[in-house]
């Protein structure tokens, strides 16, 4: 007969919660100058309403992050491009221990591009294991009003 392992309330919340920001794509998205910060469903674009589960599923269990960090530029032409590069640290990590990762990543990466040609920049942190490519990056970042708020900034 095999011994059964104790009832874990709280692993058992944690499963639930991963299960809900992955059934829902959840993804947090960052936007400079403008400050703005929310929640988007990273596949369709659509922004998440702030509700109490999925913000107490993000902020309050550890998670696989992957973080997609852009300079939003505007060339001599006037056409638009991004300049990206994805970050995933390794092992779990909250959601208030990402802003170390976060900043010196960010720093290094604006430190990187044409200071003439940056408008604003962000990034997209995905508590999960998946990789975004530039189409479905631009069209999140196009979504939440990102080129607009840089070129008013």
């Amino acid at each position: 007969m095999k011994a059964r392992k104790p009832h874990n309330m709280r692993a058992r919340i944690a499963r639930t919660c991963r299960a809900t920001l992955r059934s829902n794509n959840v993804a947090v998205v960052n936007i400079d100058p403008s400050g703005r910060q929310g929640l988007v469903n990273w596949k369709n674009a659509k922004s998440i309403a702030p509700g109490r589960a999925i913000a107490d599923a993000v902020c309050d269990f550890a998670h696989p992050w992957c973080i997609y960090i852009s300079a939003l530029c505007i060339d001599q032409f006037g056409q638009r491009y991004i300049k990206s590069i994805e970050v995933e640290p390794q092992g779990l990590y909250l959601a208030d221990q990402l802003t170390d990762v976060i900043e010196a990543c960010y720093r290094q990466h604006l430190d990187g591009c044409n200071k003439q040609h940056i408008v604003g920049s962000g990034w997209i942190a995905i508590p999960n294991s998946v990789s975004l490519d530039e189409g479905q990056a631009a069209r999140i970042f196009d979504a939440v009003g990102a080129w607009p708020a840089a070129a008013a900034a």
